[in-house]
């Protein structure tokens, strides 16, 4: 039985869900699901939970993302990228400097509001934004408040004189629920001149990096592999203390009960044959169950 997280390099012009039913598919398996859905034009880092790591998506959507993207500072579109209608176009009739744009970028770091943009699967009223967008339909987006961690240039901004434009690279770590298109638009705001984001690659998720990830191709067409890249469920809880359990304890564990273990840490990974069966907590009892994954082998 598989159990682990595989990380998938996504390839552009697929959805999230697309991954997981070719997956599902060749895998023949039924307990599969992503943690942190990718637009079908960004690419990179989306990890996929199998079998017992299932239990694992709530937690794995709660750690930072990263990103490496561009955005051009010309024209703004509808939907904040270039897939968008064009809503606003103004020339850059002289370049902007680095050290600027670096410290409008700077002012979005931290816990900052954020609108979603018009075209996205955010819900109002059961519906996404982006059907409202499609019928033409006026709808009041709503606020959410994310936490931008880092959002810095990569290099040196290119301006283009013949037409009147500046292209940017940068890097955004963020919390779940950032829309970094949103960012981009949002900077040429700060900058007093419109911006679209012309591509965005997924670098890190749920503390997966790219360097682990495989593409989906190779999997489907050789799933007798699938095992060689699979990241074990421990590789999720390396901040937690490891305690390795003796025969009693395991059987209490078995049962859902309260163990004693002699440590102020407010979680501890539970192993028995090399292998995490449970998270526990810390209370005022002693460690009693947060997640159990007692079918993980």
């Amino acid at each position: 039985m598989l159990n682990g997280i595989l990380v998938i390099d996504k390839d552009k012009g697929m959805t999230s869900a697309d991954v997981v039913y070719h997956l599902r598919k060749a895998l023949h398996i039924r307990k599969i699901g992503h943690a942190g859905t990718l637009d079908p034009d960004v690419t990179g880092v989306l990890p996929i939970a199998i079998g017992q790591a299932t239990k694992l998506i709530e937690l794995m959507h709660q750690r930072p993302k990263k990103y490496i993207g561009s955005g051009l500072l010309a024209y703004s579109t509808d939907s904040y990228d270039i897939s968008g209608q064009t809503i606003l176009a103004k020339p850059v009739e002289e370049e902007i400097p680095a050290n600027t744009i670096q410290s409008a970028m700077n002012s979005f770091v931290g816990e900052i509001t954020q609108v979603p943009p018009i075209y996205s699967a955010v819900k109002v009223n059961g519906k996404h934004l982006y059907e409202y967008a499609r019928a033409g339909i006026q709808v009041e987006r709503p606020k959410r408040e994310v936490t931008v961690y880092q959002y810095d240039l990569l290099d040196q901004p290119n301006y283009d004189l013949e037409n009147q434009s500046e292209d940017f690279s940068f890097i955004v770590k963020c919390s779940k629920g950032t829309y970094v298109r949103s960012l981009v638009n949002d900077l040429g705001e700060k900058l007093g001149q419109p911006a679209v984001m012309t591509g965005l690659r997924r670098i890190e998720s749920s503390g997966f990096k790219i360097e682990q990830a495989v593409k989906l191709s190779k999997i489907v067409d050789h799933p007798e592999l699938v095992e060689n890249y699979l990241q074990p469920i421990d590789s999720f809880f390396t901040q937690y203390p490891i305690i390795n359990l003796d025969e009693e304890n395991w059987r209490k564990v078995q049962n859902g009960a309260i163990i004693q273990v002699k440590t102020d840490a407010k979680k501890l990974t539970l192993r028995y044959n090399n292998k995490v069966k449970a998270i526990y907590k810390k209370t005022k009892r002693g460690y009693q169950p947060d997640l159990m994954l007692l079918a993980n082998q």
